[in-house]
Order: C-alpha cells, then structure tokens, then sequence
C-alpha cells in the first residue's frame, strides 16, 4: 500500500470514529445448521443494533461489466454512494443481484451473510498493546461493508464469499469498523455455515459450523482452537499464527495451544457472553451452563429443532423468566417496560439483553439449497426492536420492493410512509403500557406470522416448479407475494400504532384513567394525602 493510501485511511478512520463511534456496542448474531433445523434449510439471523443506522432496504442490481472494468474500494459503508474512493480492484465479468441496507445480506444464489462487531478489552497491558498494533497501527482499507458487498456481488457458495473476504484482507488488510472493532460474521448457502472472523490489519479466520449446530455471536470474538491443516472445515489468514509469535503474543515452544480470540481480541464483557448464554440456554438448556461463565462452547446442538419463529423469538429476547428479567424490578417501571434507555451494550449499567430498542433491522436469512437459485434464499425481514416489529418474506431476486421499505430518515421526521418510522411508532407506543399493549402486537403478529409460515414454502414450490418454463412469470409470482405481504403488514402496523395510543395515551386504558398498581406506589413512595 502506498504512502498516500496509508494516509487516507488513516484519516478517514479518524473521521469515522468520530462521527459513528456509538455503533460499536452493536449486533447479536445466529447461525443454524441445517440438520438443526425443521425444514433441513440453514438460517443465519442479524439484530442490527446501531444507534447511527440510516440506510433503508433496497436491491442492488446484477451488472455485466467490460473487460478492464475496475470496482471502487469505498470506506465506510454508511455512505457507500458518497463514500471516500481508497482504491481499486479488477472487476469481474458479472456481479449478482443482492439485498442491501445498513449491511448487505443475501444474494440472488442464496447467499447469506450477518455480522457483529468485537473489540478488545484494554483494561489489561496486553488489551492495550493488542488495539495499538491491530486497530491503531492496523494498515488496511477493506472495511466490514465493502468485504460483504464485493462477496455478495460475486460469490455463488458461502466457502466462495468467505475466500473472496479473505482474500481481500490478504491483500488490502482490514479498516477496522470506526477504527476500533474487528467483525465476527456467519455466512451460509443453505448446504454449509461459515463463521468468518477478522481481527485487524490482514489477520483472519473461518471456521465450518457443524451442520446440527447453533452458532451465536454477540459482540465478541468466538474462534478458538483450530487445526489449520483441515482446509474443508478451516480458512485463515496466511499469518494467523506466525504474526503472533513476531509480536511476543504465542510462543510455539511454551506447549501451549494457539487460541485465536484470546491472542488477537480478548474480552470477556458480560454483556456480551451474558447473550451467549441466553442462546445457548434457550436452545441447549440441559447444559445446565453458569450465566457467568467467560467462555462458552463455539457452537451446540439444539436439543430439538429449529423453526423461523424460534429464532425471531431468540432474536427479541429480554431474558424473561431469568434473574436478569428486564421486564421486572423498578427499571420497569409500573407496567414492566423492558426499554432501558442509556444502556450502550457491553459496558452499560444495565443487562443487556439480546432485544433492544435501537435495532434498526432485524434480518433472518432461511436458505434452501434443493430449490432453484432464484427463489433459494428467503429474507426474513423487519424494520425496529424484533419484540414489537413483524417480519416479512422477501427475495433478492423480486424484480421491485414496496415503497415503504426503501424510504425513512433515522435523523429526519416522522413518516407513516416509512417502514422504518412504522415499527419505530408501534415501538414506542408499546412503551406507554407494554405489559397490556405487547398483548395487542402479539395478537396482531402472530396469526400472519404463522400463516406466512405455512404458505411461504408452498409459494416457493410454485415458482420453483414454474421457473423451468416461465421464469419471469415465477419472478412475477414471487414480487407479487413479497409485495402484498410487506404491504400488508406495513398498513396493519399502523393501525396498530394508533390504536396502542388511543389505549394508552395519558396515562389511561381506553380512555380511562387508571392508578400505578400498589408495589409501584411503594417503591416511589406514595402516600394518599391527609385530610
């Protein structure tokens, strides 16, 4: 890299930290097998927890591109259009048509990918050290958006997007998101579930998910032990271990193993290992596993199988029915709100729980590798706090989306346009009763969910058995059902809004006034006045 590239982005990660350093403490993320699943399709699900998110859904189209034709190396993927250009490499002859939003996420081949972002804790010598060298001193310009971009653009299996990342980071090294996180990422093609990892500078690894096993990640580093030399399960970094031993962070002659997180992003936060728990206790519960242990196993086999709803449940969690119950206590409030406002993630006062409410989207990748290439890979998808949003089946391949989903300004008014703003207005008007109004979201939810549940597969064999001799009449059929369904749900979710204000505003239910109820009266210290 030369001296000028260096410099750019240097300065460019120095203007992102400071415009978009709260995003840090961010997503949790899921990857299932598939002989852990009901229907034998791999999942992979993403809670984009940012607080800066601002880039609705949208398609990027496939292309066909000239011999010589170069692809821009964009930093910071927020702004990917207005980006700073850092660099180029060869484009290739066709790029495939992808879902894109904060993240990309799914390809027109079905493949899947989520991601969260890990740090390194610095309370130790060490920790300090480790940032310096990898994040500080780190000299790379492929960031966590334009490595999932270009593999989406051209990879057709998960093994393929995951060389294509590591690829890129062998050569251009890795631009660290706000120059202060590494990336833990699953990515799946419906026959295999990859975790890839990057660490800074041009230091990675992957790892092959066993196909009965549940990964989860959850704003840490997870790779641990690996044997390099079994290629079908493990890719890395040409310098995984021998840039350790060069820096005095493993000594081969100590009879100690190589761990790859705790030598390259240690950190044992319990809000991050405290959701590893959950997940896994939740999926594996005979484990019996200690809510605060600092390392729990890469992945398990769920003890029973797996469904869509199972994992947009997981995905909403708030530890209910455990100690850390953010539905109870006095930080409830009176009617058991499990919102807690100023909790940053790992280092905040309070739990923090898997659903939270500065999501921006949630997205479950369900891949099917028996059915054709257009219709392999559904999105599940859905704008706001999993626990009172919806979600909707789309696909990479629908010749359009709904309006709604690719409108709405994070930083800008309300819109009833916007499906972002629509979940957000659900969202908080559930906060005004959320003990009564969750029953409401729930009664509207579930019914659609189930019945899009059953449907969805029968859809996909139509278009899949008419594909063969109508292809664009099997696009059709998809983008029709895709559309009414979005549709669909996005006018119910306002409805829902406002009747969850018309319940509950000022204080009453249904437009009468209500009192706290006693124990709440108590711990404010109430007392009826005295005549």
């Amino acid at each position: 890299m030369n001296t000028r590239s260096r410099v750019t982005a240097w300065l460019m990660t120095a203007i992102v930290v400071l415009q978009w350093g709260p995003a840090l403490d961010a997503c949790t993320i899921l990857g299932v097998g598939r002989k852990a699943t009901a229907d034998g399709s791999t999942f992979v699900a993403h809670n984009d927890d940012s607080s800066v998110a601002d880039y609705p859904l949208r398609i990027v189209p496939a292309a066909d591109w000239p011999e010589g034709a170069k692809r821009k190396i964009v930093a910071n993927g927020h702004t990917r259009e207005g980006g700073n250009v850092l660099g180029e490499i060869p484009q290739v002859p066709h790029t495939y048509r992808y879902f894109m939003s904060r993240y990309s996420f799914m390809n027109e081949k079905g493949v899947a990918i989520t991601e969260s972002t890990f740090g390194i804790d610095t309370s130790t010598d060490y920790g300090k050290k480790l940032r310096d060298v990898m994040y500080t001193k780190g000299d790379g310009l492929i960031d966590c958006w334009m490595a999932q971009d270009v593999a989406l653009e051209r990879a057709a299996t998960a093994r393929e997007a995951v060389r294509i990342m590591g690829d890129l980071v062998n050569e251009f090294g890795f631009l660290t998101e706000t120059g202060g996180g590494g990336e833990v990422m699953t990515v799946t093609d419906g026959s295999e579930l990859w975790v890839a990892e990057f660490y800074g500078r041009d230091i990675w690894a992957a790892v092959r998910v066993p196909d009965d096993h549940l990964f989860v990640g959850a704003n840490r580093a997870r790779i641990g032990e690996i044997d390099l030399a079994d290629t079908a399960n493990v890719m890395a970094s040409p310098k995984l271990v021998s840039f350790a031993v060069e820096q005095g962070w493993f000594d081969p002659k100590a009879g100690k193993p190589f761990v790859v997180n705790k030598t390259y992003a240690p950190d044992n936060g319990i809000g991050l290992t405290r959701r590893e728990w959950r997940v896994i206790d939740l999926v594996a519960p005979s484990l019996k596993l200690s809510a605060s242990l600092e390392d729990y196993p890469f992945s398990v086999k769920p003890e029973r199988l797996l469904t869509i709803e199972d994992l947009r449940a997981i995905q909403s969690d708030y530890y209910e029915g455990t100690p850390y119950d953010l539905t109870k206590g006095p930080a409830a409030g009176p009617w058991g709100n499990p919102i807690r406002y100023g909790n940053r993630g790992a280092k905040g006062a309070f739990e923090r729980a898997i659903n939270t409410m500065r999501t921006y989207y949630l997205h479950i990748g369900q891949v099917n590798a028996s059915l054709p290439e257009p219709f392999r890979g559904t999105s599940w998808f859905g704008y706001g706090a999993p626990d009172t949003s919806y979600l909707t089946p789309l696909w990479p391949a629908m010749n359009e989306l709904p309006a709604h989903l690719g409108r709405g300004d994070r930083y800008g008014p309300f819109d009833r346009e916007s499906g972002f703003w629509t979940n957000i207005y659900v969202q908080q008007m559930a906060e005004l009763h959320y003990n009564e109004a969750i029953k409401h979201v729930r009664a509207a939810r579930e019914p659609r969910l189930s019945m899009l549940y059953a449907l969805t597969p029968r859809v996909l064999e139509a278009a899949a058995q008419m594909y063969a001799k109508d292809p664009k009449g099997a696009i059709n059929l998809i983008t029709q059902y895709g559309c009414a369904n979005a549709v669909a749900w996005q006018q119910d979710w306002l409805r829902l809004g406002d009747t969850l204000l018309g319940k509950y505003a000022m204080g009453m239910v249904d437009g009468h006034p209500t009192g706290y109820p006693q124990w709440w009266n108590e711990v404010i210290g109430y007392k009826p006045l005295v005549r």
